[in-house]
């Protein structure tokens, strides 16, 4: 694929990336300000603009992992739910999560562009934390409390009391919809492809949104969760809303700095044109050279700040999309080269997007059924301090930030000298490597958990039993250092394999997988406990002493098995897209050139002390680790 020059300004040459894009020239990606307007790259954009975009993040990501890390706890403390029950409100609550940020992406890259989509979608967030605070500190919305410890002996939460919470939930499920796909895309916005400087700051700026995602986490899951245990659900919720406010307000203050991208039209008309145009012209032959299929000149695309794709050989039916029938230039019946790419683009990315919906499963695991094992093991930490369950899943945080650290500090430099990538390995390697890591922990989980029914048969009925709640702790930290290579990878591939026209759907990928995840984990459960109930052994009861969670952890590896080796086979096959400019080429001869430089400490700090001046406003404030 070749793209064409893009850029709408006349003082920036057709190709002179490395010399037009220096510090005091315009980007070259099609970023404006609010108003339309071309930005030259020292006054917006960068890290600078960045960094109100990650304190946004980490202040939102404690609002949601607030409520999703002890909910399962509330819901069968607090409204007198059953296990299973309880288990699939949370997934089907966070599938929904996940699953709102395709109408964000739609909003946003066919009408209110990202930023308007952002600020309207963040003020519905903070109506829905509002109005779940109001929700568990009312006495009249929710049941009396019982001490029963069978929950079917307690008092059932009335509709009332259902309809508040969860329409509370909901509401901020909407939300989410729309700041979720466009927060991590506004920040990759920021840095512009076209300048190799800030392509490199790219590859590492998913890694360190990962990390305030999880800084973020790390407070929910230890002093929030202590909170919301031991001292009230009002405070609990209470301090996250107000985080959410002021999270809200800084991400406003850095409104002077942001890149933009303009919205270009609905990307699911533009593909669902292709597709019609498709069929439509099924019967015609498609030529042997490429260059007779539809296309507009270069200058069009210029001057919208567009890219402009050349024709690819894969699924080459879609090009019949492109072929032009006597004089007719209906949109519906003829599509250019570009349209016909940017929906191959897109499908393209279908078949891996299926395979993350199993690992997207195996998340969920943490947040319901590990937490409630939790509860039945010895908590004591010291003599008076009793660990809140919930509080594990910050090991999950601890782990995938050190996680995160080794990897982009260490194991890229190291993998750059062998593979000569940027990025150290593909994209869909570290996919696969997280994907292997699910595999492990599920398999541990199983033999940890028939470890612990061994002591619960010795020790008769006993509410909690003599063994400590840190036999957990090998999945949970095993589960950050999955999401490390997984959950990363996913976000940086489906951004960076979208067309530039579609970077908001693509990130939507990401996001819809672990939807399907949370639904396809509510549908497992709900199944299992079904068909091995009629049977008369049920895996997964309210009694966990009585269950069989470790055959059901076993399944679950099983699956993700499975699903390891079919994703080797489907990435087998898979083409990764061409880079819009030649700043990934570049950066890889700089890896090929200094391999072959000799080792020189002298000459090394000379240049450092050349370039450090002029870089230290573009480097990421985690450079120091």
């Amino acid at each position: 694929m070749r793209v064409g020059d893009t850029s709408p300004w006349p003082s920036m040459a057709t190709g002179a990336v490395a010399e037009e894009s220096g510090v005091d020239g315009y980007t070259k990606d099609g970023t404006v300000d609010l108003k339309g307007n071309p930005v030259r790259r020292s006054h917006r954009g960068g890290w600078s603009a960045c960094f109100f975009i990650v304190v946004y993040e980490v202040f939102e990501r404690t609002a949601y992992y607030g409520i999703f890390s002890n909910l399962i706890t509330y819901l069968t403390d607090k409204l007198h739910q059953g296990t299973v029950a309880a288990s699939n409100n949370v997934t089907n609550w966070t599938g929904t999560v996940w699953m709102t940020p395709i109408l964000g992406a739609y909003i946003a890259d066919a009408h209110l562009g990202r930023y308007r989509t952002f600020i309207v979608a963040s003020a519905i967030c903070f109506l829905g934390m509002s109005l779940l605070t109001l929700a568990v500190s009312m006495p009249s919305l929710k049941p009396p409390p019982c001490s029963e410890p069978n929950i079917e002996h307690c008092k059932p939460a009335s509709r009332l009391h259902l309809a508040v919470f969860f329409t509370a939930l909901y509401t901020l499920a909407l939300g989410t919809g729309g700041t979720k796909p466009n927060i991590s895309t506004i920040g990759a916005d920021q840095f512009d492809d076209f300048h190799p400087e800030e392509k490199a700051q790219k590859l590492s700026f998913f890694n360190w949104w990962m990390f305030s995602i999880f800084f973020g986490t790390l407070f929910a899951t230890t002093t929030l969760v202590y909170i919301q245990d031991n001292v009230g659900w009002s405070l609990g919720y209470g301090i996250p809303t107000v985080g959410l406010a002021i999270a809200i307000l800084i991400f406003a203050a850095g409104t002077p700095l942001y890149r933009h991208k303009l919205p270009t039209g609905s990307p699911f008309i533009r593909m669902a044109k292709v597709i019609f145009a498709t069929a439509w012209n099924w019967r015609q032959p498609l030529p042997n050279d490429p260059r007779q299929l539809h296309e507009l000149q270069l200058e069009e695309y210029t001057k919208k700040g567009a890219f402009r794709i050349d024709s690819t050989p894969s699924l080459r039916f879609l090009n019949k999309a492109a072929i032009r029938i006597g004089s007719s230039t209906h949109p519906w019946k003829l599509c250019t080269v570009t349209q016909v790419e940017e929906t191959k683009q897109m499908l393209r990315m279908i078949p891996i997007l299926i395979c993350t919906f199993i690992p997207s499963t195996m998340l969920p695991q943490a947040h319901t059924l590990f937490i409630k094992q939790g509860r039945t093991l010895n908590r004591s930490f010291g003599s008076n301090f009793q660990i809140p369950p919930a509080s594990l899943t910050a090991f999950v945080t601890i782990s995938m930030l050190v996680s995160v650290i080794i990897y982009d500090r260490l194991f890229v430099k190291i993998m750059q000298r062998l593979t000569n990538n940027p990025r150290g390995i593909t994209l869909l390697q570290r996919m696969g490597i997280g994907m292997i890591l699910h595999i492990l922990i599920m398999t541990i989980a199983s033999l940890v958990e028939r470890h612990r029914l061994d002591v619960a048969r010795q020790n008769g009925s006993r509410q909690e039993l003599p063994l400590t709640i840190f036999t957990l702790l090998p999945q949970f930290m095993l589960v950050g250092v999955a999401d490390a290579f997984t959950e990363v990878a996913k976000i940086e591939f489906f951004y960076d394999q979208a067309p530039e026209s579609m970077k908001s759907l693509g990130t939507s990928y990401s996001m819809t997988s672990l939807g399907i995840g949370n639904f396809l984990s509510s549908f497992l459960l709900s199944t299992v406990s079904h068909i091995t109930e009629k049977h008369g052994n049920g895996w997964i009861m309210n009694d966990l002493n009585a269950s069989h969670l470790d055959y059901y952890y076993a399944f679950l590896a099983v699956l993700s098995a499975i699903n390891f080796f079919l994703f080797l086979l489907i990435s087998k096959f898979y083409v990764y897209k061409a880079e819009v400019s030649d700043s990934l080429k570049v950066l890889t001869e700089k890896l090929k050139e200094n391999k072959l430089k000799p080792s020189n400490p002298n000459e090394k700090w000379a240049t450092t002390r050349a370039t450090s001046d002029e870089g230290r406003a573009h480097l990421p404030p985690f450079s120091l680790f």
